[in-house]
């Protein structure tokens, strides 16, 4: 792609990218940075970053921390207000990160290209090499402060027990290897360990066919937030944006705002495209090569010829209950993938994932509660 001229009318201000402090969240800053820079290399551009509610406490439990108004500005509060007064002039998030429902004066500005949208399996260096989640003895345990993660293992994997783990990617890695760590195993994002430069920790790639697993809404893709309406920003994030990945991520959304509306709630997706090469939306299609490794086109049929395949899983905590749907549609649009959302998430209703729901958020208000209290008795 040849380099863009800015449209916005004052060209030579840098543009302040605001960013979470942890390093995976400054490596994918300075990708979006990169990717800005490709197209739009007259511009200059400044990362800023956070530290972000989420971040700073570390001893009040997870549960506590996302509960009611505070799940939608855990990580994304502080960020949101500098971009409001405008300190900043783009966010970059982690999707599944960002709450269904933004501040009425924000907007999601683009979904860029989605990197492996899987959860990952880390096994611990003490355990037998090729150890996976099906080998794993009984009564081991998995580090992960994941809801769903916890509760799509436990539905396949009854005997395993699990424990919080928070922290950064380093921190929980540190945790694993030590050698008094009482984890067997932990979960994290593939996306961010491939962002890392640690693909050769992952053990084991889990999802509906391996685990029983499906991933978080959004997960894999970076997500840029914006003041709403400006203009010349959406124009600039449109070099950058993917489409793929927007229409796939665009369905993951409305059915997550359809059924509950914040991004801590334990609901697992996982979106092909069929009709083309069947690849995971975290990735782009792979060119087909001739003879002589020259990349030849018109690999991929038109995305608009192909089918959204989007697959649902809501668990009970324990494991115990669950309620699945998969359908196939075929998307022209964002407004067509979130369509599709929604009436995914009606009829996940009619199955009975509301009263599942329920009773999660009822458990996880108690659960904090009584984390929270045996925290204090112990400082």
């Amino acid at each position: 792609m040849a380099p863009s001229t800015a449209p916005d009318s004052n060209a030579s201000a840098t543009i302040k990218i605001g960013t979470r402090q942890s390093a995976l969240a400054q490596i994918q800053a300075r990708a979006v940075e990169q990717q800005l820079k490709d197209a739009f290399p007259d511009r200059t551009y400044k990362i800023c970053p956070v530290l972000a509610q989420g971040d700073k406490d570390k001893v009040t439990p997870l549960q506590q921390l996302s509960q009611g108004e505070n799940a939608k500005s855990l990580w994304t509060g502080e960020l949101e207000s500098m971009l409001e007064a405008g300190d900043l002039d783009i966010i970059v998030h982690c999707l599944k990160d960002m709450p269904t429902q933004l501040p009425d004066n924000l907007a999601l500005g683009a979904i860029l290209e989605r990197e492996d949208p899987r959860d990952a399996l880390l096994i611990s260096p003490r355990l037998p090499s090729g150890t996976q989640l099906s080998t794993l003895p009984e009564g081991a345990t998995i580090g992960t402060s994941s809801v769903r993660r916890a509760a799509s293992l436990r539905r396949v994997y009854p005997h395993l027990n699990f424990a919080d783990l928070r922290g950064n990617v380093g921190t929980r890695l540190g945790k694993l290897d030590a050698e008094d760590s009482k984890y067997s195993a932990i979960v994290l994002a593939a996306a961010g360990l491939k962002r890392m430069g640690l693909e050769h920790r992952i053990d084991q790639y889990l999802s509906s066919d391996s685990g029983g697993m499906l991933h978080a809404v959004g997960q894999g893709a970076l997500a840029i937030e914006i003041r709403k309406n400006d203009e010349a920003m959406i124009e600039i994030l449109s070099k950058i944006r993917c489409e793929r990945s927007t229409r796939a991520c665009s369905a993951e959304r409305a059915l997550l705002r359809a059924l509950e509306g914040g991004c801590s709630v334990p609901i697992g997706v996982e979106t092909t495209w069929r009709g083309g090469k069947n690849l995971s939306t975290g990735a782009q299609p792979a060119k087909d090569y001739d003879k002589h490794g020259n990349a030849v086109e018109e690999a991929e049929p038109d995305m608009d010829d192909q089918e959204l395949v989007l697959k649902t899983l809501v668990v009970s905590v324990d494991g115990k209950e669950s309620v699945e749907y998969e359908t196939a549609q075929k998307v022209r649009s964002a407004e067509e993938a979130e369509a599709m959302g929604r009436e995914v998430a009606k009829i996940l209703i009619e199955k009975g994932a509301d009263k599942i729901l329920e009773k999660i958020s009822a458990e996880k208000q108690w659960a904090a509660k009584k984390q929270l209290e045996e925290t204090k008795t112990t400082s």
